[in-house]
């Protein structure tokens, strides 16, 4: 029997494994879109790097490793997926490493739950059931799950922006003042800056990453035959703004303020990579990594790390080959089965990631690449003593990407076509924010979506002939 060519190229794999074919995951015009591609590349730093921070401060996280290993992944996942699949911190793990309510984690036990966690992903990956959940959730309570991630996510970062913050005591400090290297000023004018190129982040939407898009958008600024100059100078300098990669030049900005708030950088600096050697797991940390760290974890990798961006991947790239979520859950159970082994931070997919990286630009599998190159030329040159510069970067700039990256994956939820919809969505994110559990939002969210289908059944034919009351009413009207 004759096969397509698209079929040809995976023929032996079941469609839930199939990822879009390789030679086109780098598909991208080089005049117009490598530097957007360059510039998402950082759109996810906001979110990695106070935790990898805050992990190698308090718990002593080797900071070289898991640049190394962070950076093969996200090497790997651009080449697979061909979006900008961002490569995250596992946070709930990381919350309860950092906590000061019990004795911080130590090195064994995150990464026994890293391992916990991975093993679950694997197997719901392996055996099909990672898919079948995603079929069957309702699109509402996604969406809930999404805007509550994103609405934290933001007030994150504002808290970034306006108070100093510890990251190794997961403490605010006191306002942060107006003037200085890592004042409000700062921070203020990165966030307008990036206003002003990207505005609300249209201007890049392009659904097959060759800029398609972008024309249209720019084409659709009103020309008069009075004011033809006038419009053709809007269509220019918008697409010259389209061009800039406005996180990448604020992330440089926080590099070089970094040296020059602390001078003796420079002198604290190693140069080589860090050994890399196997974390050795007694019994003991896995009982307390798998209750204190994995059993939370769990359920917040299912919903934002494989339902939550395969939802976005298939909002943000429609026209793309579908994301599935058993490839996604098996590639977040081989990342955490090889690198806790050696000491490198759980990581997982997260939706924020993938936001914030579509947000500032990237399109392709050369978004996280460029991203990936870099984490490894850094882990390599610097290993552990890199973390010396993240320890003096200035934490408003770091809210400012942080900002817009919660924003661009909460307005996924946009999409609520009704108000019964819009009270489902709305009441699983509430409960997710106050809860500070996407889990239990979740649940509550499922609850009340079933009970909201249920009171429009009709139960005159019982329990087994029930049918709804929008049914009933065609059948009698």
């Amino acid at each position: 029997m004759e096969s397509s060519s698209s079929e040809t190229t995976t023929p032996l794999l079941p469609t839930q494994w199939r990822l879009p074919s390789i030679s086109t995951n780098f598909n991208f015009n080089l005049k117009t879109t490598f530097w957007s591609e360059l510039g998402g590349s950082v759109g996810d730093l906001g979110t990695y790097i106070p935790i990898v921070l805050a992990l190698s401060i308090v718990n002593h996280l080797d900071l070289g490793t898991t640049l190394i290993f962070t950076a093969l992944y996200n090497i790997l996942t651009g080449l697979l997926f061909g979006i900008p699949m961002p490569v995250q911190p596992m946070k709930s793990i990381a919350a309860v490493a950092i906590s000061e309510s019990q004795t911080h984690l130590t090195i064994p036990q995150i990464m026994a739950a890293g391992i916990s966690t991975a093993s679950v992903l694997l197997v719901l990956g392996v055996t099909g059931l990672m898919s079948v959940i995603y079929r069957f959730i309702p699109l509402p309570v996604v969406r809930g799950v999404q805007l509550s991630q994103g609405l934290s996510f933001a007030f994150s970062a504002i808290k970034y922006i306006r108070y100093d913050q510890n990251f190794a005591t997961g403490k605010t400090g006191s306002a942060r003042p107006w003037l200085g290297l890592d004042g409000l000023i700062v921070a203020l004018s990165a966030l307008l800056f990036v206003v002003l190129v990207t505005g609300s982040g249209d201007d890049r939407d392009n659904n097959n990453g060759c800029g398609s898009e972008l024309s249209q958008n720019l084409e659709a600024i009103p020309s008069s035959s009075n004011e033809p100059h006038q419009a053709t100078k809007s269509r220019r300098r918008l697409r010259y703004l389209s061009a800039v990669p406005a996180a990448l030049l604020v992330f440089i900005l926080g590099i070089v303020l970094c040296f020059i708030r602390d001078p003796s950088i420079g002198k604290d600096l190693k140069f080589g990579p860090s050994k890399i050697h196997i974390v050795r797991i007694s019994w003991e940390d896995w009982k307390i990594g798998f209750v204190r760290a994995a059993i939370p974890q769990i359920p917040l990798s299912v919903l934002n790390s494989v339902i939550a961006v395969c939802k976005l991947s298939g909002d943000l790239f429609p026209q793309r080959e579908e994301i599935s979520a058993t490839a996604v859950s098996v590639s977040v159970g081989l990342m955490n089965l090889v690198g806790c082994w050696f000491g490198a931070m759980p990581c997982c997919h997260g939706a924020g990631g993938l936001a914030g990286q579509y947000r500032f630009g990237g399109r392709t599998g050369t978004s996280v690449l460029l991203l990936g190159v870099g984490k490894l030329i850094l882990g390599l040159v610097f290993g552990n003593s890199f973390v010396r510069i993240l320890g003096a970067f200035p934490i408003g700039i770091l809210g400012v990407l942080l900002l817009f990256s919660g924003i661009e994956l909460a307005m996924a939820a946009r999409d609520m076509g009704s108000k019964e919809e819009s009270f489902v969505m709305l009441i699983c994110a509430a409960v997710s924010l106050t809860g500070s559990s996407a889990a239990l939002g979740f649940g509550c969210g499922i609850l009340v979506f079933l009970v909201v289908k249920l009171r429009k059944m009709d139960f005159s034919l019982g329990i087994w002939g029930c049918k709804s009351s929008e049914t009933q009413a065609k059948l009698n009207p």
